[in-house]
């Protein structure tokens, strides 16, 4: 089994690179996913999130409303590290149950583990991170980033530098990279960097 980490920065093209990655013939785990689940209704990490910052941020049906969410913590970084400090433990629990998974059924598995928020979490393997066997990082300029936000999520240029101005810079990910995929070009540009890569990391039965 290999471990991939895949991060990147808000738009940096992760959800492209991962998608390629899991169509070659990766297990693919979206750690956004993994947020969603770890705020679901009824669990550990919704109630912790009522308890800090309110019965308010709940809809009607009791799930979280996580735009509001979004909005009140991303105005605020002392915010933003009080929510990361209840759902990262969250996500890391669900995300050691999903590789564990991965890796009964297909013990020869390339897992790519696509986490945002790597560098943000910084917890290295010595300290009870996960022991990954490479981390390749997404990376575009940030025009780039911020006319893909407004574009295709409906930011408004102010929302989007702060949403990229919250996260972690590019050179703080290039310092942990062992490689970067160039997202800034075409589709078609990315795919063939990651086709690349597959070649390198895949296993000797499922290579392209």
């Amino acid at each position: 089994m290999q471990l991939i980490a895949l991060t990147g920065g808000i738009a940096a093209g992760k959800s492209t690179v991962g998608g390629r990655l899991a169509e070659l013939g990766a297990i693919r785990i979206d750690a956004d996913q993994l947020a969603r689940d770890a705020v679901a209704p009824g669990s550990p990490g919704l109630a912790k999130v009522v308890s800090r910052f309110g019965v308010s941020l709940l809809e009607e049906d009791g799930s979280l409303n996580r735009a509001a969410l979004g909005e009140r913590v991303f105005a605020s970084p002392e915010e933003l590290q009080a929510l990361n400090a209840i759902v990262h433990p969250e996500v890391r629990r669900l995300a050691d149950e999903a590789i564990q998974a991965a890796a009964r059924s297909r013990p020869d598995a390339v897992i790519v583990y696509e986490i945002p928020l790597l560098v943000e979490s910084g917890v290295t393997p010595s300290e009870g991170g996960l022991d990954w066997d490479m981390i390749v990082v997404a990376e575009a300029p940030v025009e780039t980033r911020v006319a893909r936000l407004v574009e295709l999520r409906g930011m408004t240029e102010a929302e989007a530098r702060n949403r990229i101005a919250n996260q972690a810079s590019d050179a703080a990910r290039r310092e942990i990279a062992d490689v970067v995929i160039d997202t800034s070009g075409t589709k078609g540009e990315t795919i063939e960097q990651v086709d690349a890569l597959w070649r390198r990391i895949a296993p000797t039965s499922s290579a392209t």
